[in-house]
């Protein structure tokens, strides 16, 4: 309809001023018809741009070699994804999601993403997948998974000299968590102990959590034991923090690509394998937690 009143409109204005018979109206005539091919050409453009739209949102099932293998990951996650100190993106699984794309022909592109964002991302198809130390326990009917690479428990890290060393001494006591996280799902599964609590509030990452720790604005973090270990280690005073022995959960971690999608799970599935069977997973697990906590084949 837009584009016919543009024509309708054209051809009205170009007799009422041939009508005149002047030339300057032959002029005019003539500019005004220059006018609405313009206007029908840039239609004709908006058009073209919307497919062009339409086509880049479509999604792959599959990871064609020459092609790209986009990670989705918290780059506020270390040891599995951070911002290491050369300011490129880092860290055990994205180590471990490079060697998957190297073996496929494909070039790998880590994606941080908001955590909480993380399906939307998935399901628009920006992403391929989710390899982030992504939790498989409870989640199991989300997504379309890897077989679990990797065994996990959720714990609470506390200070040393914080007097409190069992779930019963976090009686009353400030607890934090990062939103979204496995930690936090498994505080909610357990409202007898949470609800002894003082407070239990959220964080964007564990960065901050520690730091609340250290300057004693919260008592205890509720996190994983292997991101708990390796936050430890990196940090300057490391053994001003504890990890209590009991646990909140014991859990799996996997590869989490979307609902259906297993032409693609099958291929990253199948590198991992191999990258067991010759010790490439166990070499890059050596690098990053002094042993090797893969479960791939075991």
């Amino acid at each position: 309809m837009k584009k016919l009143g543009s024509v309708l409109l054209m051809g009205a204005v170009v007799m009422s001023l041939s009508g005149c018979g002047s030339q300057s109206a032959k002029t005019t005539g003539e500019e005004v018809k220059t006018e609405a091919e313009k206007a029908m050409s840039e239609d004709n453009s908006l058009d073209d741009t919307s497919a062009d739209v339409e086509k880049t949102d479509e999604t792959t099932d599959n990871l064609q070699p020459g092609g790209t293998f986009t990670v989705g990951f918290d780059q506020d996650f270390p040891p599995m994804g951070f911002v290491g100190d050369d300011g490129e993106y880092t860290g055990f699984d994205l180590e471990l999601a490079k060697e998957v794309a190297d073996r496929l022909g494909m070039k790998f592109v880590p994606q941080p993403i908001a955590w909480d964002a993380k399906d939307m991302e998935l399901n628009s198809g920006t992403i391929d997948c989710i390899w982030n130390g992504f939790t498989i326990n409870g989640r199991e009917d989300n997504y379309t998974w890897s077989e679990p690479y990797m065994d996990n428990s959720q714990v609470f890290v506390v200070s040393v000299d914080s007097g409190i060393r069992s779930f019963a001494d976090l009686a009353g006591k400030i607890v934090e968590v990062q939103a979204d996280s496995s930690a936090e799902v498994a505080l909610k599964d357990n409202e007898e102990l949470t609800g002894s609590f003082g407070t239990l509030q959220t964080t964007p990452d564990y960065n901050t959590a520690f730091m609340d720790l250290e300057m004693g604005a919260v008592d205890a973090i509720a996190m994983d034991v292997i991101v708990a270990g390796y936050q430890i280690e990196q940090r300057k005073g490391g053994s001003q923090y504890t990890v209590l022995e009991e646990t909140l959960a014991s859990e799996e971690y996997g590869i989490g690509f979307r609902k259906g999608n297993e032409e693609m799970r099958n291929q990253v599935q199948t590198a991992l394998e191999e990258m067991a069977a010759d010790g490439t997973l166990k070499t890059i697990s050596d690098k990053w937690f002094g042993r090797d906590v893969t479960t791939v084949g075991k």
